[in-house]
């Protein structure tokens, strides 16, 4: 285990997550959705999108005015397989797990199902509501636009967002195959990690205006805020292409803005609301040959993938959702693990809201 870093109990952490969700006028039930999306993030170990963005993404959204606490959804259009929602700026999270439930809904009925979410939020990990789906044996592929940040590939300029694209299977084994991440070679997360614990990062990640690679952690942060600086595609045009369609399927489903229109800036330079797009698309394998069958399938594929021949000097092979899986085993007896400017930030948030809560690392 990580000796920096202190483990809070999950559920001292969910209940002073969503306490701090309600302090700024989110009602109880959603407060719990977004405490529980945010926790997902740290039992998966993905830190760029756990417990240390409650205050940078969430909250100090609301007091920006870029995210309202009251989610108001509206349906735009809906047929028998799917629904279109306008998520009114208010918290992603919300809007996307209402969206799953008609989705899964409708996926269930009629073999498929698709959602789409216009004028939403950050709605924290993709995997959350891929991992919905197979909870009720369905097949998910789901996606969201976000903040220009990355350039195309031989480009300079941040066009596109980080653009997650996920899919994730339901198989015979305790977990699901979840393919969850960026089509950036890192997210902006990432470097916020490593810039709280002072790490350069990796050269290749971002890029300049003048063509060099950055890995200043903190200088890319402001870089990339004022538009100098970019994210690279992973796997240079390949992960263009992905992040494109992405883009398109985000903003082109919904009648929303797309790419420069989602940098949460004015005319003015003021701030505004973000008016993100998701997307998610269902299968019902019972609408092929049957759920048991595709599970062991699946699973069937994951294991031969983990029994073939290892590398010199690797010890094994995992495929995807498995370390996640085994992530969470490790800590979800120790609590969520929290480092030093993580824990500054939670004083600061549990003060100003004059939470009543002691943390552990004050004893």
């Amino acid at each position: 285990m990580d000796n920096s870093k202190v483990y809070i109990p999950w559920d001292f952490m969910e209940a002073f997550i969503k306490d701090a969700f309600k302090a700024y006028g989110v009602p109880d039930q959603d407060a719990a959705v977004c405490a529980d999306v945010i926790l997902e993030s740290d039992r998966r170990g993905i830190q760029s999108h756990g417990c240390n963005r409650l205050k940078p993404i969430y909250l100090d959204r609301f007091e920006n005015g870029t995210l309202l606490p009251v989610t108001k959804i509206d349906i735009l259009k809906e047929t028998p397989t799917t629904v279109v929602l306008d998520a009114n700026d208010g918290m992603g999270m919300v809007a996307s797990k209402r969206a799953m439930e008609i989705a899964i809904d409708k996926a269930l009925k009629m073999g498929m199902g698709g959602a789409a979410v216009k004028n939403s939020t950050h709605f924290g990990i993709a995997g959350y509501w891929a991992s919905m789906a197979t909870k009720n044996g369905l097949v998910a592929i789901c996606g969201t636009n976000a903040r220009p940040a990355v350039a195309p590939t031989f480009g300079v300029e941040p066009m596109l967002g980080t653009n997650a694209l996920t899919f994730a299977i339901p198989t015979d084994e305790p977990f699901p195959f979840i393919m969850d991440c960026a089509t950036s070679t890192i997210q902006r997360g990432n470097i916020e990690v490593w810039a709280r614990e002072g790490k350069d990062t990796p050269e290749g990640a971002v890029i300049g205006q003048d063509g060099r690679y950055l890995t200043d952690s903190k200088q890319i942060l402001k870089d990339l805020l004022n538009g100098t600086a970019a994210l690279t595609t992973f796997a240079g045009y390949k992960g263009y292409g992905y992040s494109t369609v992405v883009e398109i399927l985000s903003a082109a489903f919904t009648g929303g803005p797309f790419m420069k229109a989602l940098s949460g800036i004015d005319e003015n330079g003021g701030s505004k609301p973000y008016h993100l797009g998701h997307f998610f698309f269902l299968v019902n394998p019972e609408a092929f040959m049957g759920l048991d069958l595709f599970k062991k399938t699946a699973g069937d594929i994951c294991r031969a993938l983990r029994a073939s021949k290892v590398a010199p000097g690797k010890d094994r092979i995992y495929t995807s959702g498995e370390l996640e899986y085994l992530r969470y085993q490790k800590v979800k007896d120790l609590g969520v693990p929290i480092d030093a400017s993580v824990q500054k930030e939670l004083l600061e948030v549990r003060d100003k809201l004059k939470l009543d809560y002691v943390f552990p690392f004050e004893k």
